[in-house]
């Protein structure tokens, strides 16, 4: 797969249409062309301490930060006729599906692919795990921010591109 978008949500909470932040990097011909990164005011608004702990945001960080109808405004002409790509493609579809339902949006039909799934297809047992900062070193890509979107969305694109 040569052309695709990787995304990547973090959560406020609980919920899946808790999203407050996203990355995306566009990948066409087998290079990056584009990346987006941006937080959301999530909704529901509070933020669990378990969520907080794992990527480090909190109410204060957005508090007036945009919804997710207008972020989606401007990711959704950067991915269109794209297929996505996510490490644990189950997560972040359904934070995308959650969360246009919560703004009573229409869900295009997006494609995912899970590089969680291509890893563990790929290196089976060769691996101790097959979380993406363990993916992402065997593919030769230093995450150095894990659990920031747009890191995580740029290590699952290198995934994709050695993988897919």
């Amino acid at each position: 797969m040569t052309d695709f978008a990787a995304i990547d949500f973090e959560t406020a909470n609980e919920q899946p249409c808790s999203v407050c932040s996203v990355g995306v990097v566009i990948v066409r011909g087998g290079d990056v062309v584009d990346t987006f990164y941006s937080l959301i005011h999530p909704e529901p608004e509070y933020y669990q301490w378990f969520c907080r702990r794992v990527h480090g945001l909190s109410a204060e960080d957005t508090e007036d930060a945009p919804l997710f109808p207008e972020v989606w405004a401007r990711i959704a002409p950067k991915i269109e006729g794209l297929p996505l790509v996510a490490h644990n493609a189950r997560f972040d579809e359904g934070c995308l599906k959650a969360v246009h339902r919560v703004y009573r949006m229409d869900y295009p039909d997006y494609v995912f692919y899970d590089t969680l799934a291509a890893s563990r297809q790929h290196y089976g047992h060769r691996l101790p795990n097959h979380q993406l900062q363990t993916v992402a070193a065997a593919c030769g890509y230093d995450l150095t921010r894990h659990h920031h979107a747009l890191a995580d969305a740029e290590a699952c694109a290198a995934i994709a591109v050695k993988l897919l």
